[in-house]
């Protein structure tokens, strides 16, 4: 497969101040797809067909098709893994494919301890409490998930880059700001 190399930024957990962790989660992906290094170009990929529509975009055709096989908890989560390059929009493309009545929420939070992506994880549900204060599975991640604190979180997305904000609305009404949930 060739993709178009690009320079690698560091990891967010690099960003974040800790150490990367090793995810077999990740690892297992990678074989059971066929995308080898090109694992996070796959999981945003799949992200997007299967809902985060605000990050549409053109993709590689060599990157292998959606597995059904694998759960939108698991892509979520390892589109959030501290040891990918520093990459936003593959934590926003995960918000909004996990914003949905479908996701497990047990499940997400396990995978979440698991992969050690807690942080990112809880900083996702704190701002939806601002926009989408019972949206699933956020509301439950904020009572359930026990908060692992990190260094630093400035390097997660600001809360404006989770939502769409509308300007002067049609037929000069108010502006609003919107959770962006996934398509289904």
């Amino acid at each position: 497969m060739e993709l178009k190399e690009q320079p690698l930024a560091p990891p967010l957990a690099r960003k974040l101040g800790e150490v990367p962790h090793v995810s077999g989660l990740l690892r297992r992906l990678a074989c059971s797809v066929g995308a080898g290094e090109h694992i996070a170009d796959w999981l945003f990929k799949a992200a997007v067909q299967r809902g985060a529509s605000h990050y549409r975009r053109e993709f590689h055709p060599a990157l292998p098709p959606d597995s059904p096989a694998i759960s939108d908890e698991e892509i979520g989560i390892a589109l959030c893994l501290g040891e990918h390059p520093y990459e936003l929009d593959h934590i926003r493309a995960a918000a909004q494919l996990l914003s949905s009545p479908r996701v497990d929420a047990n499940r997400l939070c396990r995978l979440a301890v698991q992969e050690r992506c807690e942080p990112v994880l809880l900083h996702i549900a704190c701002v939806s409490g601002r926009f989408a204060t019972e949206l699933h599975p956020w509301a439950w991640v904020r009572r359930h998930l026990r908060s692992r604190p990190v260094p630093r979180t400035d390097a997660l997305p600001h809360w404006s880059r989770l939502v769409s904000h509308t300007g002067v609305s049609a037929h000069g009404g108010p502006h609003r700001t919107d959770w962006l949930c996934r398509d289904e």
